[in-house]
């Protein structure tokens, strides 16, 4: 769990400063904006810290060898632990920069737990070294 901790916690503070950031460079927190081209970089921080962070736990506490299910599971947790981060800086930024609503931020919500699931997905197959045999 220490593992699903520390990738978290570095994904969510990201994440987190992302909206700042996103918000400087003229983002919006309307659902019916077109995306600016920088916003799809958005998703690259969840998918390279799962990378590292699925591979660490590969490595260091499965010693190399790593089923596709505890992959998953694994990089399950590490979105839990950053989505409550991100989130929560999300709702700073709704309630004190952006004075909006959380509807009005909901389609990036549901985009990104459509992302993290997908890219947990993807990095456990890449990762995996175990495979069961039928």
């Amino acid at each position: 769990m220490k593992n699903a901790v520390i990738s978290g916690v570095i994904i969510g503070i990201v994440s987190g400063i992302w909206i700042y950031v996103m918000h400087w460079a003229g983002g919006s927190t309307e659902s019916t904006h077109e995306l600016k081209p920088i916003e799809y970089t958005s998703g690259l921080i969840p998918l390279i810290g799962l990378y590292f962070g699925v591979r660490n736990y590969r490595e260091n506490y499965l010693g190399g060898a790593m089923s596709f299910l505890e992959g998953l599971v694994e990089g399950f947790k590490i979105l839990v632990v950053g989505g409550i981060i991100t989130m929560a800086f999300a709702i700073w930024y709704i309630n004190y920069v952006a004075a909006g609503t959380i509807a009005d931020f909901s389609g990036y919500i549901f985009g990104a737990l459509l992302l993290g699931l997908l890219f947990s997905l993807g990095v456990s197959l890449l990762l995996m070294t175990k495979s069961k045999n039928m």
